[in-house]
C-alpha cells in the first residue's frame, strides 16, 4: 500500500472514529445508571484520563512496531501468534461491524427524529447508510482519508457551537443539582456500568495502528496522533456533556436519546437545531467511515498472512484503487447481521468489554518488553513510566471485572464469540502444514 496520509489525516482518523454517536447518545444510558448530574459529567474525564494513559501506553509499542496489522502485531510479537489471531478475530467478527453497526443504527434515529424524516424505516436507513460508505472506501484510501478530514471538521462546528452557547448562557441547572453518592455497593456498581457505556465514545483510537503501512513516518506520526487525539477528545467530551447538563433540566436528560437535539433547540431555536442536528449526522457518518477504513485492514492483514480460512479472498487488494475491498465487503455484511440482532447499547458494551480484556495484555506488553528487551529501539518512549500502563492496567481491570459481574450474559456471549477463533486457528494452522 502507498504511503500517502499525513499526521492530519492520522489525527483526523483518530479523533474521527472516536467522536461519534457516543458523544451525542451515550447521555440517556449514562444518566439511567448515575441518577445523578455531577456524576454524569465526572465520568467523561475520568474515562478520558483512562484511555489517555492507554494511549500513551500503546504510543510506545506502535513507535515499536510500525507495521500493518497494528495492535494485533504488537501482541503477536510480545504473546506469539495465538493470541494475537484471537485478538484479530474478535476484532473481525465482534469490534469493527458491531461499531459499524451501531453506529448506523444511532445515524437513522438521529435523521428520524428530525422534521420531515420521521416517516423513514430506521433498518433501511442504517443499511444504506452502509452501502454509501462502503463506495466511498471502495474508491480508494485517499477518498476515504479525506472524508474523515471533511467530516471532523464539520462534526466539531456543532459541538463547539454547543458549548459556546452553553458557556454564555445565563441558564445553569447544575447550581440545584444533588451531591454524588457512590459509597454504597449499588452506587460503585451503577458508576461501574456508566464508566464502561462512556468508554465505548472513546473507542476506536487504538485501531490507527492498521494504517501503518499507509502513514508517512509512521514510528513518529502514529503516537503523536494517538497522544494529541486522546487529550482533545477529552476536553471536547468532557465540555459537551457539562453542556447538555448545564442547559437542560436533569429530569429531561435521564433515558433520553434526544438530549442533543433538545439542547440544540433552547439553544439555537427550531431551526438551528436542525443545522446542528445535521452537523451531528456528519460526525456519526465520519465515525462510521473511520471504522470501516481501519476495519477492512484487519481481514486483509490477516488474510496475506495465510491466517483466515479463505485467506486469498481476504489478502486481495483491489487492483484499481489498492484497497481491501473483499475486507470491506465482509465487514460490512456482519454488521448488517448485528443490525438486525441487537441495540445500539447491547452492541457498543459487548465490543468495549471484549477490546479491553486484549488491551491489559497490551499494557503489560509495555511493561514485558522494557524488562526482556531494554536496548530495544523506541523512538517514543511512554513518559513517567511505569504509571501510565499501571492506571491503563487497574482502570481496565476494573471495567473488565465489574462487567463481568453486572452483565453477565453481555460478557459470555463476547468471550464464547472470541474464542470461536481458536478451532478456526486450528484449521488454518492444518491446512498450512
Amino acid at each position: 500500500m502507498k504511503r500517502q496520509l499525513n499526521f492530519f489525516a492520522a489525527l483526523a482518523t483518530v479523533m474521527g472514529t472516536m467522536i461519534g454517536g457516543g458523544a451525542f447518545f451515550k447521555i440517556a444510558n449514562i444518566s439511567t445508571l448515575t441518577r445523578n448530574p455531577w456524576l454524569s459529567i465526572l465520568v467523561w474525564p475520568l474515562a478520558g484520563f483512562i484511555t489517555l494513559m492507554a494511549g500513551l501506553s500503546i504510543a510506545e509499542l506502535a513507535a515499536i512496531f510500525p507495521e500493518e496489522g497494528g495492535p494485533v502485531k504488537y501482541l503477536e510479537k510480545i504473546y506469539g501468534p495465538q493470541v494475537a489471531f484471537l485478538f484479530g478475530w474478535s476484532l473481525i467478527i465482534i469490534y469493527y461491524p458491531a461499531n459499524i453497526g451501531a453506529l448506523a443504527i444511532v445515524f437513522a434515529t438521529q435523521l428520524k427524529a428530525i422534521p420531515g424524516f420521521s416517516h423513514l424505516s430506521i433498518t433501511a436507513t442504517a443499511l444504506i447508510v452502509i452501502l454509501i460508505i462502503l463506495a466511498i472506501n471502495w474508491l480508494g484510501s485517499k477518498l476515504s482519508g479525506q472524508v474523515q478530514k471533511i467530516a471532523l471538521i464539520i462534526k466539531l462546528i456543532p459541538i463547539l457551537a454547543i458549548i459556546v452557547l452553553a458557556v454564555i448562557s445565563n441558564q445553569n441547572h447544575l447550581v440545584s443539582a444533588p451531591r454524588p453518592q457512590i459509597s454504597s455497593a449499588s452506587g460503585a456498581v451503577a458508576f461501574g456500568q456508566a464508566l464502561l457505556a462512556v468508554l465505548f465514545a472513546y473507542d476506536g483510537w487504538l485501531s490507527i495502528g492498521n494504517l501503518a503501512s499507509e502513514i508517512k513516518n509512521p514510528a513518529k506520526t502514529l503516537a503523536k496522533a494517538i497522544i494529541w487525539g486522546l487529550f482533545g477528545v477529552t476536553v471536547i467530551y468532557t465540555l459537551l456533556n457539562w453542556s447538555f447538563i448545564k442547559i437542560l433540566p436533569w429530569k429531561l436528560i435521564v433515558g433520553n436519546q434526544a438530549t442533543a437535539l433538545l439542547t440544540s433547540q433552547q439553544l439555537f431555536g427550531n431551526f438551528g437545531s436542525i443545522i446542528i442536528s445535521f452537523g451531528i449526522l456528519v460526525s456519526i457518518f465520519g465515525a462510521i467511515n473511520g471504522h470501516l477504513l481501519l476495519g477492512s485492514r484487519m481481514p486483509y492483514v490477516l488474510g496475506k498472512e495465510n491466517k483466515l480460512p479463505g485467506a486469498k479472498f481476504f489478502g486481495t487488494l483491489n487492483q484499481k484503487t489498492a484497497v481491501p475491498t473483499n475486507s470491506m465487503l465482509f465487514e460490512c455484511l456482519v454488521a448488517t447481521i448485528m443490525i438486525f440482532s441487537g441495540t445500539f447499547d447491547s452492541l457498543t458494551d459487548m465490543l468495549v468489554y471484549v477490546s479491553w480484556i486484549f488491551s491489559i495484555l497490551l499494557f503489560i506488553g509495555v511493561m514485558l518488553l522494557r524488562i526482556k528487551k531494554p536496548n530495544l529501539q523506541r523512538p517514543y518512549k511512554t513518559p513517567w513510566y511505569p504509571l501510565p500502563p499501571i492506571l491503563a492496567i487497574s482502570g481496565a481491570s476494573f471495567i473488565v471485572i465489574s462487567t463481568t459481574l453486572t452483565q453477565p450474559i453481555l460478557a459470555l456471549i463476547g468471550i464464547l464469540l472470541t474464542l470461536s477463533g481458536w478451532p478456526v486457528y486450528l484449521y488454518v494452522q492444518h491446512q498450512n502444514k
